[in-house]
């Protein structure tokens, strides 16, 4: 299974298994009725930051999207090609994280909606200095170094360098969050 037709299955059976409607969903995550239902026909490949939206309106982790069983394809930002994200360690129920190796084009920003509370975000540069801004402060974390912080802020990631930056993304979820 590819991964857009992984996605379109996983967020149809998510949306079933609450028994919401479309609207409902639009509701909850803040993305609208045509683009869900277009993801779930497999029409439309929404980007990172929708992906995110919808796995924080969901309570679920955002790898269940990205990651077809047995599998660590990459996924693409569609819409600007300019952040790659690949997981290294796909969701854990035990320990309750994500890990994601990611990549930022020269120039490229991502901006990421609050996850819920409890959630914490370990980043650490990896090749670049990647900027990070967390309630509307911007800070650089250079090659080798990392940033711990609370995921339910507003925060987004910057590469303002003409190389593509690499960093790793840990992403440790609350105890009670459901893997569905």
């Amino acid at each position: 299974m590819n991964i857009a037709d992984h996605l379109s299955s996983t967020l149809k059976t998510l949306r079933q298994q609450r028994e919401w409607s479309l609207s409902k969903l639009a509701e909850e995550t803040g993305v609208s009725k045509a683009m869900l239902g277009q993801i779930e026909r497999n029409e439309s490949s929404p980007t990172i930051a929708t992906l995110w939206k919808i796995a924080t309106g969901l309570n679920v982790p955002f790898s269940v999207f990205i990651t077809p069983p047995e599998s660590t394809s990459e996924a693409y930002d569609p819409q600007q090609q300019a952040m790659v994200v690949k997981p290294v360690f796909p969701w854990d129920p035990v320990l309750h994280f994500d890990h994601f190796a990611i990549t930022l084009a020269p120039g490229a920003l991502s901006e990421s909606t609050p996850h819920e509370s409890g959630v914490i975000e370990h980043v650490v540069a990896i090749r670049g200095t990647l900027e990070i801004c967390i309630d509307g402060h911007w800070q650089a974390v250079k090659e080798g170094e990392g940033l711990r912080f609370h995921g339910d802020t507003q925060h987004a990631y910057r590469n303002s360098s003409d190389e593509t930056i690499l960093f790793h993304s840990l992403i440790h979820y609350p105890k009670e969050k459901a893997a569905d």
